[in-house]
This record gives C-alpha cells, structure tokens and sequence, in this order.
C-alpha cells in the first residue's frame, strides 16, 4: 500500500505540475497573440487562477510543518474563489463574440467577481468557509468545510452551470459547420477547470470519506483528464478573432506545445525521478540535476526536429501535399545574401583556376551595370566599369574562339540567359596576359563556372518575378484573411451589409485602383462599388450630398494617412509611398515625370506602385471597419436597451 501510495504521490506532484506548465504556457501564447480578443482575454483569466490552484498544491506536497501548510492552503484559495467568476466572464465574452449582449449579464460577471472577493476575504480572515484541515507532511494537506461552506458550493455550480448554458447558447447561434465544430470542442471540454476545483469541494466537505490513498487516485485521475481539457480549450479559444489560415493557427500552436510544455513536463518528471540520495556514483544530487535537465532538452529538441515533417504530415494530413511544395520552395529559394556568396564562391573559383586577384561579376539593374559581387581591388573593378560601355562591348561581340572579351586589361565573359539570347550578366578577371591564352583543361572549368553564375543570375530574375507577385498577391489574400477571420452568427452578422463583404472580397485592391485611374473624373470613379461605402455615405453632409466627391474627399484622406511626420523627402525610403501617390493621384503627374522627381527607373516606380496602392486599400479598409464599428456600436446599443427592457 505505501509503495501504491508513493506511486500515486510522485503521479500527483507530476502532473500538477504540468498542469502548471501547459497552463501557464497557454496564458502566455494567448496574451501574445489574440490580447485584443475578449474570449481570449476572459479565458487567460481563467486559466490563470487554475494555475494559482495547481501552483499552491505542487508546494503543499513539499511542505513539513502545519503552519506553513495553511499559508499556501490559503493561497490556493485566490484560484479556488475566482473560478466561478472567471467561468461565467468567460461564457459572456463567448455569447459578445456571437453578438449577443445583455448588460444583466455584465453586471451579473461584475457581481460575480465581488463575491468571489468577499468568499476570499472570508476564508484568509475567518473559520466561516473553511476550517481546521487535515495534513500528512508531503503528501496531503487540505481545509475542511466551515459553516458557509454550502454557499460556497452553491455559488460555484450555479455560475458553472450557467457558464455552460451561456457556450450552449453561443454554439446555437453559429450557422457555419466550422464554429459549431469548435464549440462543441469547447462545450465537451469546458468543465475542466471545474473538475480543477471539484475534488478539493468534495474532500472539504467530507473529509473522514477519503483515505489518503482514495484521494491521491482521485487527484491524479482528474489531473490527467483536466490537462487534455485545457489544451482542447485552449485550441478552439486561439481561433477567436485571428486572421490566419487555420493551418497557421493549428501549425503554431501545436509546436509551441511540443517545444515548450512538453519539453519542460518531461524535465520536470525526470527531475522528480531522481534518487533522494544526497551522492550518487560520488556526484552530487545538483550536479545529476543539470545532467539531467541539459541532456532532456537537447535530446528532445533534437527529437522534434526530426520529427518535424511527420509531425506536419499527421496535422495537415488533408493539405500534405501543397505542404510539400511550399516547402521545397522555401529550400531552393536564393536570398538577395545566397546569390551574392554563391557568386562570390564562383567568382573565387575562377581566379584561382586563372591565378589572378582581381575580378567581377556585374549584372544589368535599373538600366546600369550594378557589381554583384567582386574580388581584389574594388577601386580597380569601379575605374574599368566607369570608363567600358559594356551594352556596346557585348553588342559587338568582340571575342576570340574562347569565348573571352579582352578589353583594358581585363579578360569578360557574357553570362546568357538560357535561351541564348538575352545577356544577363559578366563576368570578369584582370588579364593575365594581353591576349587571352587558356588550356584546355581551363577552358572546360571555366565554361562550367561560367554556366553556374549564369544560372544563378537567371534563378535570380525568375525569383524576382515570383516576389513581384507574391506583393501583387499580398493585399487580396490578406482580403481574403479577414473575410475568412469572420465568423457567421444568427443576428447581426448574419445581416451584415454590403459594404461589410466589398472590403473582404479579393476585388477590394482591383476597385480602388480603378478609382485611383479616373480620379479627378471618368466612370471608374462615378460609378465605382466604392460608392456605397459606410465612410463614404457617412460623408456626404460635409460635400453637399455628392458622393462622388465624398469618396475623392475620402481617397484623399487616406492618402494624408500615409503621409510620414517630419519634413517632406524626395528620397527617403519612409516618404516613397506617399510622395507616389500624391504625385501620381493628387497632381495627376505622369509616370516619366515621377520617375524623374523620384529619381528611380520608370520600372521600379511601377512595382512600387502596386505596393502603395495595396497599401491604400489597406487604409480604406482600416477606415471603413473603423467607421462601421462605430455604427454597429450605436445599433447594439439600442439592440441592449430593448433587450435590458
């Protein structure tokens, strides 16, 4: 019976621990990520006075004198009495998020959250909760019932029950599959904290019940389900209010519990396994402690690593095969640093093979030679491509049977693009003699070197033209993002007006860069969907009653919006944005003349283009959610007048 019941103990103080840890962990992952989303708030609350309770009973297994016992019998109590409280905060902030308010049920949380103050007043300052307590040092202590103690009790299943008709309530008013699914995760699951609180009610109310053994069971027992509970909780509250794909919700959240609960659960448990002897194999207990704590987080963070893909596989099972592809994208992609050591590599190659210091490669950008990467005397390299025309060398083609230009005392080779045709690039290396003289063997090393940067050059510009659309893609799927970020309940949203979907559609970009073509007038303007929008019709007071007008005035004020503080700059990186679209839209100016102004090639000045229109819409979408919210606060509360009515 004693080994059973040390068995059951080290169980105990294991798996309070956990709890502790994957508690904690998720207080913080939700803090940081979903802090503006109130069921996300309302839940870190709850989960934080569960981890008061498990942290005031992790302590009790290692206490020894009664006096210290009561002090942490009673700090566990601040988790004890705000449960309640916490649950029903928590309910409400599920029923708000479907757009079901009642003020009742705010004051009911207020009061909620007193009382639970006053209990605890009660049971730090007086015998009227709790009493007297049973205590086995290390193993058990716990408060017996006072005479108040059925309040206590009836309080905390009523704001429980009614915690739980509330989640019921709000999984009613889901009309998707996708949250009905999650709440009902949520419904399944939300007594766990409950079941937290449950034993330590159930103990103090008959304590001559329970033998040590009988009750070390029945903790372990519910630590072990609690754990599961919380962390379903915890997965459905992290889709609240978020804007990612649920496959980077889910992809986040699962690592962050391997690589940080599950490491430091395991830690612990191992700790907790080693011997009690103050030596072992003539090292200290401390010094076996570090060995153990080092060698469980290297080895398991090495574990997961490995087991990362099939990790994937098992969570994305449904998208495993797009996965893959985005991931041996993200490989073989050359960062603007990969392509300029792998030049650099090649470039160091070929002197070497020539025996030589000095050498370059140079590509065409903005309609000039930039130098990619260099060997030797840069002053040397800059001097030779200042004085060469380079356009008019290649164009001439003045090579020998090598295929090397010499020219001022330098040996080139043309870099092509696969088809042969376009020249991408040069290569060069100071001349090592007038007239170029390879061998064979040379000749062979050098035309494979010269395939490899000119490979690495044509990779480049495809890579570049992904990047382009990739910003070109950004503004519709982060669209798309917000329109899947909302979820659809029976009332408000399920009405929700036009105006609400036309900022989330895809199309959204598409619009207001048709606006943006006829501004100053042309159909694409008088008669764009922008119309319709809530700022634009909030608006047409100030510009009497013309919504044509009112949207202009409305482009203009999204654009001021973009404006940086300080003084006006043609040629700073932080003004480009805004000086584009004031010169293009407000002074109507062509591209050749901004190109000129903002001294950049006309190319650029297009791409940065589209990323300042995306940025635009961006605006006019922060400003109509802003404005639409102040409207639906203005309905709501009326909606809470009639229903407090």
């Amino acid at each position: 019976m004693n080994v059973f019941f040390a068995i059951l103990s080290l169980g105990n103080i294991i798996f309070s621990a956990a709890i502790i840890i994957i508690a904690f962990s998720l207080f913080l992952y939700l803090f940081a990520h979903n802090f503006r989303n109130s069921v996300a708030r309302s839940f870190s609350g709850l989960l934080a006075f569960l981890t008061i309770i498990y942290i005031g009973d992790v302590f009790l297994q290692r206490i020894e004198t009664f006096a210290d016992a009561v002090i942490w019998l009673k700090f566990k109590w601040i988790g004890l009495a705000f449960v309640p409280a916490a649950y029903l905060h928590f309910s409400d902030a599920l029923l708000r998020s479907t757009n079901a308010y009642s003020r009742r049920r705010r004051v009911a949380v207020l009061l909620s959250y007193l009382t639970s103050s006053t209990f605890l007043l009660f049971v730090a300052f007086s015998e009227l909760i709790v009493q007297g307590s049973f205590f086995i040092p290390q193993q058990i202590a716990q408060f017996e019932a006072g005479p108040l103690f059925p309040l206590f009790g009836i309080f905390f299943f009523a704001l429980t029950g009614w915690g739980f008709y509330n989640t019921r309530r709000a999984r009613a008013r889901c009309l998707t599959s996708t949250t009905r699914r999650r709440m009902t995760y949520l419904e399944i699951a939300f007594f766990a904290p409950a079941f937290g609180v449950f034993p330590y009610l159930l103990i103090a109310s008959f304590p001559a019940t329970f033998s040590p053994p009988l009750l070390a069971l029945i903790a372990l027992l519910t630590k072990i389900g609690i754990a599961a509970m919380i962390i379903v909780m915890a997965y459905t509250v992290a889709y609240q209010g978020a804007l990612s794909p649920d496959r980077v919700i889910k992809h986040n959240l699962v690592h962050y519990l391997l690589r940080g609960p599950l490491v430091a659960t395991a830690v612990v448990g191992l700790m907790f396994f080693v011997p009690t002897v103050e030596r072992w194999f003539g090292l200290t207990r401390e010094t076996i402690w570090y060995a153990i704590i080092i060698g469980a987080i290297v080895v398991l963070e090495l574990a997961i690593n490995l087991a990362k893909p099939w990790i994937d596989k098992i969570v994305f099972w449904g998208d495993r095969e797009d996965l893959e592809r985005i991931q041996e994208i993200d490989k073989r992609l050359l960062t603007t640093s990969d392509l300029r050591q792998l030049l650099e590599n090649i470039l160091s190659a070929a002197c070497d093979l020539l025996q030589v210091q000095t050498g370059f490669v140079v590509a065409p950008r903005d309609n000039e030679w930039k130098i990619e990467t260099f060997a030797g005397a840069r002053d040397q390299v800059r001097q030779f491509i200042a004085r060469t025309n380079l356009a008019q060398l290649i164009a001439g083609n003045g090579g020998n049977g090598h295929g090397v230009i010499a020219r001022d005392g330098f040996w080139l080779w043309h870099l092509r693009a696969q088809s042969r045709d376009d020249v991408i690039g040069v290569l060069g290396v100071v001349a090592r003699t007038p007239e170029p003289e390879l061998s064979e063997r040379e000749q062979k090393l050098i035309a494979a070197l010269i395939r490899q940067a000119e490979l690495a050059l044509e990779d480049r510009q495809l890579q570049q033209g992904v990047f382009a659309a990739f910003e070109q893609l950004t503004s519709e799927i982060e669209l798309l993002q917000r329109a899947r970020g909302k979820p659809r309940y029976v009332g408000t949203m399920a009405t929700e007006r036009v105006e609400d979907e036309q900022i989330a559609s895809p199309d959204f970009h598409d619009v207001v860069k048709d606006a943006l073509d006829h501004y100053w007038g042309g159909p694409k303007l008088t008669e764009s969907p922008l119309l319709q929008l809530h700022i634009v019709q909030n608006s047409l007071d100030e510009y009497e009653g013309n919504p044509v007008r009112a949207l202009r005035g409305q482009i203009a004020h999204a654009i001021e919006t973009l404006k940086p503080d300080g003084q006006r700059s043609f040629t700073a990186p932080e003004w480009l944005l805004y000086n584009i679209l004031e010169f293009k839209v407000i002074q109507g100016m062509k591209v050749r003349e901004i190109a000129l102004k903002l001294a950049m090639s006309e190319s650029d000045l297009y791409r940065k283009q589209r990323i300042a229109i995306q940025e635009l819409s961006k605006t006019l979408a922060t400003m109509e959610e802003q404005s639409q919210e102040k409207g639906n606060g203005v309905r709501l509360d009326a909606d809470r007048n009639s229903v407090d009515k």
